[in-house]
């Protein structure tokens, strides 16, 4: 069994989640209810803390995808914080995810 962490934090209507461990098939769906939980009130931006994620899969990736594109319709930025070095930074480069979320360095 896969471990990940999430943690958000909200101020001002500005969502900040922190996502750490392995993102994969086994507990995608569990992330991404806890995920979409977090942003049910309607935030006016959504941030992605991915600096502490060990390990992202397709599954991971879809979160993400599925994260920025509903954000997208409600006219809300995403940005995806994340260090230049990862591996983890690579995979969202590759798969074009940037043409819907913002890439931020590690603050």
């Amino acid at each position: 069994m896969t471990v990940a962490t999430v943690q958000v934090n909200a101020d001002n209507g500005s969502i900040r989640i922190g996502l750490g461990g392995d993102l994969d098939r086994a507990n995608a769906a569990t992330v991404e209810q806890e995920i979409f939980t977090a942003i049910s009130d309607q935030p006016t931006a959504v941030s992605v803390d991915l600096t502490n994620v060990t390990y992202m899969d397709s599954a991971g990736k879809r979160i993400l995808f599925t994260l920025a594109s509903r954000l997208r319709e409600s006219h809300v930025a995403l940005e995806l914080i994340v260090a230049f070095d990862s591996p983890i930074r690579r995979l969202i480069e590759l798969s074009g995810l940037e043409a819907l979320a913002r890439l931020a360095p590690r603050q």
